[in-house]
């Protein structure tokens, strides 16, 4: 006995026991503390900062055209081309550092691009996949840079951007041990700077957490962490930010030539303004072409002989309704029936779910890419693979449908776009010209880093710099004032200009934290009383949306905002949300800008014309306004005589109200049977039926009088026949696809021939599954597989 006493409480015992202490408590330690917590408020007060309003627009265009006509004294160390996430991210870094820094845009900041994203800060699980797989170092570098950038792009915009759980299910029992050790992988690489643990989950907590996911065949989940952000909203903020530096912005301006010296050394730029015409100079010392997939039209617009070195390509992505996945968990599906990836992501309200990839042309009139309908179909069907039966995955879903260039660089002359990847590069033309392009959102900041170091060198700018680049700790504009419960204050308290509480909606006030941080309170105090017990103050744009009135006229005074559409789809995002939703809103947009900027008839119908050309671009029918010739006030015919009549001076056009708007049908809702419909179906139903008895050996059980039955291969054509007698009654272009799932769904699979009760059924469902809008036929778009360095978070 007294020798176990001895060995228990020996030194070398104590010694162990100790130390397993000491381990057991630091892991304790830093697992408590793990994660990148929000960066606390740098206010000493709970009041709302002091309002900020930066310089017009117009002050902005005085300021370029001067240092074209006073080089010596107002000439630019840099003009940056392109309003993007890189070129945003480059007037930051090099206005932080003390140079004199100007910014053009052709279309409006973040119109490309920058605002069709995945909506994912990630370093990318795939991409990490491809590096142990096939020993790609440059693939395991681009993931540890992706990682370290994450982390700062976190903490530099805390309101925009927050960490996001995704689940990967999992069916098959070796994928257990496999993607566990994948993601822990990915753990371990971010080190101190990763956010959670990932987690192994069994099959009924995946269940209770994802409750929309197919249990057939589940046998668990594993759980990782990346972060998520609205990307045109993260845009906006570093525009913003480069301003308060210093910078000098200006959207809708062109770039359309090129200033060199006698030497071939670039000088300036021709830009000219988009809204008036209006074309002057800018000089500057030095250009960085950050236009992204435009970037071989700079380059050519440098040296007419450039050959291309970007081979963009297309990504769509789809918005769906809420309820299709839950509001904290997003979802990655790693094997898609024809080995793509896709990610289920909630974002503001819905669900967002891509992409694709296929090959595209960069045209140079910067017309809006559009999602191809088979492209849209895909995703549909790969949801409809994952999800549960029980959740009927309807085309009539789709809320918005949009698409992304991917600006790839070329690492050949010849093939597709499958091969290529998403690094960056920095290159240098004989003339100066500096171009950035590459990369992915997450690692902009890194990009905009690596150009200005090179600016900073081939211009000879050493001495105008006051210091090395210091973005990683510099907060964007609205992060200083901001905490996790700030939308609380906007709830509770009151400004100067309102002296009673502001009174929000709990979602609006949380809206607007999420995405104006502590320039909220600036918002809140343009908000309009509701007239109602509450909510006190803001009038929203849309009744089902936390988007306000007041948020159009901060977005036209304070950001920049110029059209109708800037506000619906950049500074709002309710275009990407739900594109008929911002279709109603988009008079009201109107009547507000108008009075704000003086907008007279003419510049009204031009804005409703452009606004609804783009939200077709987001997924609404092509004919939409056409199909309502029958209201007088959307008819295209209605307007061309009004504006026949203003010509002569009796009858002014006018943009079409909003209740003429509201009016529109719902294109992709429920389908429901229009009357006298179904005594139609009856009739066409009546003449490929045979009745059930003993002699034809059909079933019976019908519960039509004249118990009548239809084989089930003969739906099609009956439906086909229907189609012809009642143009647009939804079975005009329903595909196979979509006949065999709403057979499975109905449980007529295995039947060879329905009674007319289940034959309504299917039509029923056919049609609820499968609305599309009726476009014009266009040839079917080439769509490749997305390989794994280009699959881990979209364009």
């Amino acid at each position: 006995m007294s020798v176990v006493v001895r060995r228990l409480f020996s030194r070398r015992t104590l010694a162990y026991v100790g130390a397993t202490t000491l381990g057991v408590a630091g892991g304790g330690y830093y697992y408590l503390n793990s994660g990148p917590p929000y960066p606390a408020s740098v206010l000493e007060t709970r009041r709302p900062p002091p309002p900020w309003t930066p310089p017009s627009r117009q002050a902005m265009l005085d300021a370029l055209e001067n240092s074209g006509t006073h080089p010596d004294s107002e000439q630019f160390d840099l003009l940056i081309v392109g309003g993007g996430a890189t070129g945003a991210g480059v007037a930051v870094d090099a206005a932080s550092r003390g140079l004199r820094v100007a910014l053009v845009e052709r279309g409006d900041f973040s119109s490309g691009t920058s605002s069709k994203s995945t909506k994912l800060v990630h370093g990318g699980v795939r991409y990490l996949q491809k590096a142990v797989m096939e020993l790609d170092y440059e693939q395991y570098k681009l993931v540890c840079e992706a990682l370290h950038e994450r982390k700062i792009f976190l903490h530099t915009a805390p309101y925009l951007s927050h960490m996001l759980p995704i689940m990967l299910p999992i069916y098959k029992y070796w994928q257990v041990p496999y993607y566990w050790a994948g993601c822990k992988l990915y753990d371990l690489l971010a080190g101190k700077e990763n956010m959670e643990s990932s987690y192994l989950m069994s099959k009924g907590k995946a269940l209770e957490i994802f409750p929309m996911l197919k249990r057939e065949g589940l046998v668990g989940a594993v759980v990782y962490y990346d972060g998520q952000h609205n990307d045109a909203r993260m845009n906006v903020a570093l525009i913003m930010t480069a301003v308060k530096l210093g910078a000098t912005v200006a959207n809708y301006c062109g770039v359309t030539g090129l200033h060199k010296n006698a030497d071939g050394k670039l000088i300036g730029a021709k830009v000219r303004d988009q809204l008036t015409g209006r074309e002057f100079d800018v000089r500057a010392k030095g250009i960085i072409n950050a236009t992204g997939p435009y970037a071989d039209t700079l380059l050519k617009l440098n040296s007419p002989d450039h050959k291309p070195i970007f081979r963009p390509s297309s990504g769509i992505h789809i918005t769906l309704p809420a309820y299709y996945a839950p509001s904290q968990m997003g979802l990655l599906d790693p094997a898609t029936s024809d080995g793509r990836v896709i990610f289920f992501l909630p974002w503001e309200g819905g669900v967002v779910a891509g992409t694709t990839d296929t090959p595209t042309k960069v045209n140079a009139e910067n017309e809006e890419v559009t999602a191809n309908e088979d492209e849209v179909n895909w995703v549909l069907d790969e949801v409809r693979r994952y999800l549960s039966r029980d959740i009927r995955v309807r085309r009539g879903d789709v809320l918005s449908a949009w698409a992304g260039l991917r600006p790839l660089i070329a690492t050949r002359s010849e093939g597709g776009t499958e091969g290529l990847v998403r690094n960056h590069l920095v290159r240098v033309e004989e003339s100066g010209l500096v171009t950035i392009a590459g990369g992915k959102w997450t690692t902009y900041r890194a990009m905009a880093e690596d150009a200005v170091n090179t600016a900073v060198e081939v211009f000879g700018l050493q001495d105008k710099v006051n210091g090395p680049c210091h973005t990683e700790e510099l907060r964007l504009v609205g992060s200083d004032g901001w905490s996790p419960t700030m939308f609380i204050g906007l709830i509770q308290r009151a400004s100067e200009t309102i002296p009673q509480l502001f009174g929000l909606d709990t979602d609006v006030a949380t809206q607007l934290s999420d995405n104006y941080g502590d320039r909220a309170w600036t918002v809140c105090a343009l908000a309009q009383p509701t007239g109602e017990q509450w909510p006190l103050h803001g009038v929203l744009l849309s009744p089902n949306y936390p988007y306000l009135e007041a948020e159009v006229l901060y977005a036209t005074r304070h950001e920049y905002a110029c059209t109708a559409v800037d506000v619906l789809a950049r500074r709002t995002r309710l275009a990407f949300v739900n594109a008929q939703a911002a279709l109603s809103a988009l008079p009201r947009v109107i009547e507000i800008m108008s009075e704000e900027l003086g907008w007279d008839r003419a510049r009204q119908r031009q804005e409703f014309e452009r606004g609804v050309k783009f939200l077709q671009s987001m997924g609404l029918p092509p004919n939409i306004l056409s199909n309502n010739e029958g209201n007088g006030t959307l008819s295209w015919a209605t307007w061309a005589k009004k504006g026949f009549l203003c010509i002569v001076g009796m009858h002014p056009p006018a943009v079409p109200t909003i209740q003429a708007v509201k009016g529109i049908p719902q294109q992709f809702s429920r389908a429901k049977f229009e009357p006298g419909e179904i005594e139609s179906l009856k009739v066409v139903f009546d003449r490929y039926a045979v009745v059930a008895d003993e002699d034809t050996g059909l079933p019976e059980g019908s519960l039509v009088d004249d118990d009548k039955r239809l084989r089930k291969d003969q739906i099609k054509d009956v439906l086909r026949e229907f189609a012809k007698e009642w143009p647009g009654s939804g079975y005009e272009r329903f595909r196979d696809a979509d006949y065999r799932y709403v057979l499975t769904e109905t449980g007529l699979e295995d039947r060879e021939d329905v009674g007319f009760d289940e034959f309504v059924e299917v039509c029923e469902n056919l049609k609820d599954v499968s609305l599309i809008p009726v476009a014009p036929r266009k040839v079917k778009v080439e769509r490749r597989g997305i390989p794994v360095e280009k699959s881990g978070g979209g364009v």
